[in-house]
């Protein structure tokens, strides 16, 4: 068999002469900024994005990543063709991204292919549309939702508004709706005294700790959507945590990440919030703030995605200063020594690595980090995708699909010890518990229970 035929080393991409160089407008980059040829011809379709991928696991209509990312993008440049509608397919997982071995931007073209779907192909009076704009933007719908969360939690999940739902936008009505805290995060945060109280306390934490007072220890918080409005213990528990650790946080302004904006092709909108949520950190960083998302998808979104989708003054700042929360702890304190001292009453744990956190490369650090905490017990539930990737999940013809990928997992959480589950992503957290009816935490709340 030929090296051809039985390519074991990525390929180099055919060189180019930069004068004969001209970038290229794919999907309707106005500047040409957006030239993805490179990435492209890194592709030698070995198909292991096509193995990797969950959703062309369970759905035989769904071409898979190489199409929709190089193979969808040289068709486009040499034909003037639609953008294949199974690009709404895609639950942007991204374990494509991880599972390439020539670093094909596969995600980014099918963000970028996905946005021009929507802007060029979609009507924007279709009830999918409405539907998928309605998710995208969860903020929004969240916001309102916090003013009378309680009449919000029973409308949301009264049965006969669910049929509704389902029969007319195309929400699932299988599934309950998260509830919406009593009281957000950010109103927390306010009656708490903001940054003014968290400097303080940080500044006692540092004499006992026996650190200089004026220690330069300042994290800018990126809550995101989720753990301001459903669950803001896990931002208490991040507060509590830091300060210990005598850091002095702030909580700025900011917008959703963009996540459930780039998987509805929603680009226009997912820009809008990118802009608002790069000029509030980048200002703080250049005060000599590092930014630090509790969320694994909010942290992929501000490290990878911005960068790779818009171009906005200070977006290279955030990306290259911002990290996920329990990752930056463990960089920069030795949370093992830490821990080795401490104990956690808190029992046992089915821990699930969400996509998002494959993707930085932090899949393994709640495993690492508990495994000898005393009171508790953890354990991999495996590699398998969750299912529900965000919105994907949500939509009435997806979640069969979402179930059956998150099948593997389910298996492995009821086979393990205990019925408490663990993951960093709040999506992940619900499709956790919608399949085996556990309480899910977040590491960081496991964390403050064995330090604070």
């Amino acid at each position: 068999m030929s090296d051809a035929e039985n390519p074991t080393e990525p390929m180099e991409p055919i060189a180019q002469d930069d004068a004969d160089f001209e970038p290229v407008s794919v999907f309707g980059d106005d500047d040409g900024a957006m030239d993805l040829r490179p990435g492209a011809d890194n592709c030698y379709k070995c198909s292991v994005c096509d193995t990797s991928c969950p959703v062309a696991e369970v759905d035989d209509d769904f071409p898979g990543p190489k199409f929709q990312g190089p193979e969808q993008w040289r068709l486009k440049r040499k034909e003037d063709i639609d953008i294949d509608d199974s690009i709404m397919s895609c639950s942007n997982c991204m374990r494509c991204d991880d599972a390439c071995p020539s670093e094909v931007p596969l995600s980014q073209m099918h963000n970028t292919a996905r946005g021009a779907y929507v802007d060029e192909q979609m009507s924007k009076l279709s009830l999918k549309y409405i539907r998928n704009r309605i998710l995208a933007n969860y903020r929004t719908s969240a916001w309102f939702a916090s003013k009378l969360p309680r009449v919000a939690n029973a409308v949301m999940n009264f049965g006969p508004a669910r049929w509704v739902m389902e029969k007319t936008l195309g929400v699932t009505a299988e599934r309950e709706f998260p509830a919406f805290a009593t009281e957000t995060f950010q109103e927390w945060w306010r009656k708490r005294g903001g940054a003014d109280a968290s400097r303080q306390n940080a500044r006692a934490a540092r004499v006992r700790r026996g650190e200089p007072v004026d220690a330069d220890k300042k994290v800018a918080y990126f809550h995101g959507c989720y753990s301001n409005f459903n669950t803001p213990e896990v931002g208490k528990a991040l507060v509590r945590v830091y300060e210990s650790f005598g850091y002095e946080i702030v909580a700025p302004e900011q917008r959703c990440s963009g996540t459930p904006m780039f998987a509805n092709g929603m680009l226009d909108d997912a820009e809008r919030a990118a802009e608002v949520n790069v000029s509030s950190f980048s200002d703080l960083i250049a005060e000599g703030y590092d930014a630090v998302a509790s969320c694994t998808s909010c942290s992929m979104a501000l490290r990878q995605e911005y960068p790779e989708l818009f171009d906005i003054d200070g977006i290279e700042d955030l990306a290259e200063n911002t990290s996920e929360s329990l990752e930056y702890l463990r960089i920069h304190e030795d949370l093992e020594a830490e821990l080795a001292e401490a104990s956690a009453d808190e029992g046992a744990f089915a821990y699930h690595a969400p996509c998002h956190a494959r993707s930085q490369g932090v899949d393994r650090q709640a495993i690492e980090l508990f495994r000898d905490l005393d009171g508790v017990k953890i354990e991999d539930v495996g590699d398998s995708c969750s299912g529900i990737s965000g919105t994907y999940g949500w939509k009435d013809e997806k979640y069969d699909n979402s179930m059956e990928i998150a099948e593997e997992m389910f298996e492995h959480m009821h086979g393990a010890e205990g019925d408490t589950g663990m993951t960093e992503c709040p999506t992940c957290a619900m499709q956790m518990e919608h399949g085996t009816g556990y309480e899910i935490k977040h590491p960081l709340e496991v964390l403050e229970a064995a330090l604070c």
